[in-house]
């Protein structure tokens, strides 16, 4: 039974993913976990789910609107049962944390 829960949590952690990168920076045409602005997705056993993720610089001017887009497009998924952002900046966000595929889109490779 334990494994497959965790089963579940991996599976719904994949779904988590697949709704992240269809949410955009304002201002580059690359998606937020492609950019490397997620850094992590904890899901627990009873589909809680929280995000750890920042932003380009503590000034972005999506600061307010990226994380509530975030937590309520993830809350729809009909099977998380909550989901909350935290942003933080620490480490700051850098270039290298985004994907080759994004550094490709932005002409940086």
């Amino acid at each position: 039974m334990e494994q497959e829960t965790s089963l579940d949590t991996r599976e719904l952690g994949e779904k988590i993913v697949g709704v992240l990168k269809t949410i955009y920076d304002p201002e580059i045409p690359v998606d937020i976990y492609e950019l490397g602005l997620i850094y992590d997705v904890l899901v627990n056993e009873d589909h809680e789910v929280r995000i750890l993720m920042t932003l380009t610089s503590p000034n972005c001017p999506v600061a307010e609107s990226l994380p509530v887009e975030v937590e309520e497009k993830v809350k729809s998924l009909d099977v998380v049962k909550d989901a909350e952002v935290e942003i933080t900046f620490d480490p700051p966000w850098t270039q290298e944390l985004m994907s080759e595929e994004a550094k490709l889109e932005l002409g940086m490779l």
